[in-house]
């Protein structure tokens, strides 16, 4: 099995790389960026904006990682560019190699302006958009791009609204939206399991998550890690979360405030 992963010299592509390993299983890692190959690996250089780089880097492939594009707010030529016009020529090279299971990485951030709903109970998986950032724009871009290939054309997409995907979590926000690398991997291989299109939530089963893992659950996501190991010396040094304020009441956090959206 060969499995494309696009933006693999990212954070999240080298968090993983060594969690996606298998017998039998090679991992086409495709980067603007220098990457060296390890055991079980290729490398392509390849735009994602390029159809003939991604017709080329889709030869031969099973199904797609796509963590590609620009991750954090630009912009907004530089987000259609990357984001909404790579992932179409990413689909598209998709579409015409065959390749019949697409894994997209969205973002939280499609949903950002989401506040928690009322009683505990949890956003749902495919809570309405509500973009806090043109870089969530693109990602609402992404999910409706997931959607018409697999609806038109017939390929199995999910899409994950990634949470905050670290070692450990780095703040108090992150106790609640935090999801381990571990858990990280255990979702994408779900994913590319998984048949139809869903929208599904990137986190780990923390005892503060207020995001829903029904979905992802029902697609074969069996989360094992909890943030809240990483709890006490967070919430020694930050204070317990006020879940009134912005930064923990909003999928988006601090990126709904206007003064820290982004370049307008």
């Amino acid at each position: 099995m060969r499995i494309l992963v696009t933006g693999a010299a990212g954070k999240v592509g080298t968090l993983l790389r060594p969690l996606l390993a298998r017998e039998g299983r090679i991992l086409r890692l495709s980067d603007v960026l220098p990457l060296q190959a390890g055991p079980g690996e290729e490398v392509v250089t390849a735009d994602l904006t390029d159809a003939d780089a991604m017709a080329s880097a889709m030869k031969g492939v099973d199904a797609v990682i796509h963590l590609g594009g620009q991750s954090r707010e630009h912009p907004w030529a530089d987000i259609v560019d990357a984001n909404m016009n790579g992932t179409y020529v990413l689909l598209e090279a998709a579409r015409q190699e065959g390749v019949r299971h697409v894994v997209l990485m969205g973002s939280h951030h499609a949903a950002g302006f989401h506040t928690r709903p009322a009683g505990g109970a949890d956003l749902p998986d495919y809570a309405f958009p509500r973009p806090d950032t043109l870089y969530g724009v693109s990602k609402v871009v992404m999910e409706a791009l997931g959607s018409l290939y697999h609806d038109r054309f017939g390929i199995n997409v999910t899409v994950i609204r990634l949470g905050t995907c670290n070692e450990g979590s780095g703040d108090t926000r992150g106790l609640a939206t935090w999801i381990s690398p571990g858990d990280c991997a255990r979702l994408l291989e779900a994913a590319m399991r998984a048949t139809g299109y869903h929208v599904v939530w990137g986190v780990s089963d923390n005892a503060r998550r207020w995001w829903s893992l029904q979905e992802a659950r029902a697609i074969g996501y069996e989360p094992r890690d909890d943030s809240e190991g990483h709890a006490a010396p967070l919430v020694a040094a930050q204070g317990e979360p006020d879940l009134t304020e912005p930064l923990h009441d909003r999928a988006g956090g601090l990126f709904t405030l206007r003064e820290l959206g982004g370049r307008w």
